[in-house]
């Protein structure tokens, strides 16, 4: 709905918007000279690098790279989308956003079922602290819940004579909690969908309810329900508790995934904010992107029983396609015939960050989940490792991360090498046999060559290549190559590819960069080549400069004759 916005309007709205003023509301600044500045509340520091320019309109951090306008600082810290940062901004200014008549109509169409769901909210809140909802309550305080964390969830009750709610409700709010399926029409009269039980309502990122999730209280068959799908709830895409937890915490640097209602609120109540659950049987796509819209940290945390290892591996090989560099995903297995509400009641707090910091990364439990049941002495055993592994890797996005993982499923499987012909077979070779199968050369690259390989693979490695090869004369090519990447803004494969199809004077400067070349390594083997020949190894660099010594050594002075007895051992 952004597109519906006036671009005119958006920039009449950003100049008079005070930034500093905006900004200053939710951390504090302080003044230097002109400008304001403080700790960044997009990363841990504790040197101030966040600076405010107020006469631009922009902010920067110059630690974490942070930069944009008001709008963009309100859709980072309070999680907002484009449409209600403007908004926001709109209602500080004392202005009216400018949608055209199909947009404002759908817009109040909205705003409309939120009224009903937040009068619903109301409604189940004062219920529990009514007679009727004593025993409600009572089982509230008996999990160990006080009337803060009650009153922060917006916990209620909804009481079981099955009409009360609609009866509740005013005419012209009946109709918007039938469209969302809080009052149901299915049997031809109106009916609460909510009966006896308690109610947690499911509030989106500015705090206004959209569904609600209801706990029995008696003997139904469905422990837990939700509402319906609406205009204004899409299960796959809503994080229950994630605006408590914004609440609570405002620099958010990692959140806890969990899998319940109570697990969130428990946490909650031992004083662990920054729990949330997503809905629905499993982590999806659309759930994962809405996390990480938040943090570049998730610790997943499910009980340690058969279904909770598969929820994990289901949002293991979600997350996948999502990996990128400066993500930690973690996965947090709880005991078996735990889950988080009673463990941490059990064990207490501290005991439970504890688990949180020790959680196994991503990598470590990919790998440990596809062993299970290998022996990996066996070459059958290796050979069935790669072949789980080796399809989830391949569904991961070029990135540091994934080059790692396919260097470790290497090292699992039994050497770096794909594939090696045999001891039997080169004998069988030797005696004039035919051969079963092609050989697999290495073949031995320049030093030049394998970085502008590696940055062929891997453009994202050009400051590191142009720092190596400031350093060293043995990179002349790789250190042009590397510029003309930095100096085009070049970060994947596809885009150095296209450019260097598409622009003639490049595809001339380049042509000949890897004439001579007949084999190319494979990508992993010709990245790990670089990453050594860019940050070298003790040993490596030791060798190195023992073979420089030893190329002068008739005219090695007595300190470098000193420095060769050291490196050698000996004596020359």
């Amino acid at each position: 709905m952004s597109g519906l916005i006036p671009q005119r309007f958006v920039e009449d709205l950003l100049d008079r918007t005070d930034l500093a003023e905006l900004i200053g509301s939710r951390i504090r600044l302080k003044k230097a000279g002109a400008n304001y500045k403080a700790c960044c509340p997009f990363h841990d520091e504790k040197t101030p690098s966040f600076n405010v320019r107020p006469d631009k309109g922009f902010y920067h951090c110059f630690g974490c790279g942070a930069h944009g306008d008001a709008i963009s600082f309100l859709r980072e810290f309070d999680g907002l989308g484009f449409t209600e940062a403007v908004e926001e901004l709109a209602k500080r200014a004392g202005l009216e956003v400018p949608y055209d008549r199909a947009a404002r109509q759908e817009m109040q169409q909205a705003r409309t079922l939120t009224d009903a769901l937040d009068f619903a909210t109301g409604f189940y809140r004062n219920a529990l602290r009514s007679p009727a909802g004593q025993y409600a309550l009572d089982y509230l305080r008996q999990r160990g819940l006080d009337d803060a964390i009650i009153e922060r969830y917006q916990l209620g009750y909804a009481p079981g004579t099955g009409t009360a709610l609609h009866d509740a409700a005013s005419p012209d709010l009946r109709g918007p909690l039938i469209e969302t399926g809080t009052v149901s029409e299915r049997y031809g009269r109106p009916r609460d969908l909510f009966r006896n039980r308690v109610m947690f309502p499911i509030r989106n990122t500015r705090g206004r309810t959209v569904a609600f999730g209801g706990r029995t209280l008696g003997d139904d068959k469905a422990k837990y329900i939700n509402s319906p799908e609406s205009d204004v709830f899409h299960k796959s895409r809503e994080i229950y508790g994630l605006y408590e937890a914004r609440q609570a915490v405002r620099q958010l640097d990692k959140l806890l995934v969990v899998e319940g209602y109570m697990d969130v609120i428990a946490l909650a109540q031992h004083g662990i904010h920054y729990a949330v659950a997503t809905l629905g049987t499993a982590t999806n796509q659309d759930s994962l992107q809405a996390l990480l819209k938040q943090v570049r940290h998730l610790v997943f945390c499910f009980d340690g029983d058969t279904a909770g290892f598969r929820a994990a591996d289901r949002a293991m090989e979600n997350a996948l396609e999502l990996l990128a560099d400066g993500l930690h995903i973690q996965f947090l297995m709880l005991p078996e015939g735990e889950d988080p509400d009673s463990l941490v009641r059990k064990e207490g707090a501290d005991a439970f960050r504890q688990r949180i910091e020790r959680a196994t990364p991503f990598s470590r439990y990919l790998f440990e989940r596809q062993s299970q049941g290998l022996d990996l002495q066996l070459p059958e055993h290796r050979g069935e490792l790669r072949a789980r592994v080796e399809p989830l890797l391949n569904r991961m996005p070029r990135s540091t991360l994934r080059d790692a993982m396919w260097q470790e499923m290497l090292r699992l499987c039994g050497g770096r090498q794909p594939w090696r012909r045999d001891t039997a077979q080169s004998r069988g070779r030797g005696n004039g046999q035919p051969a079963t199968g092609a050989e697999r050369v290495d073949v031995k690259l320049s030093k030049d060559s394998t970085l502008c390989l590696a940055l062929v693979e891997a453009p994202e490695l050009a400051t590191e290549v142009l720092e190596a090869s400031r350093q060293s004369r043995q990179f002349p090519q790789a250190r042009h190559f590397a510029q003309w990447i930095l100096d085009n803004g070049i970060r994947d494969r596809l885009r150095l590819v296209l450019r260097l199809a598409r622009d003639g004077s490049a595809r001339s400067r380049f042509y000949h960069l890897f004439d001579g070349i007949e084999y190319i390594p494979p990508r992993e083997n010709t990245l790990a080549s670089a990453r050594e020949l860019i940050s070298p190894s003790e040993e490596a660099t030791r060798q190195q400069r023992l073979a420089e010594l030893l190329r002068n050594l008739a005219n090695l002075s007595p300190e470098q004759r000193a420095e060769l007895r050291e490196l050698s051992g000996g004596s020359p």
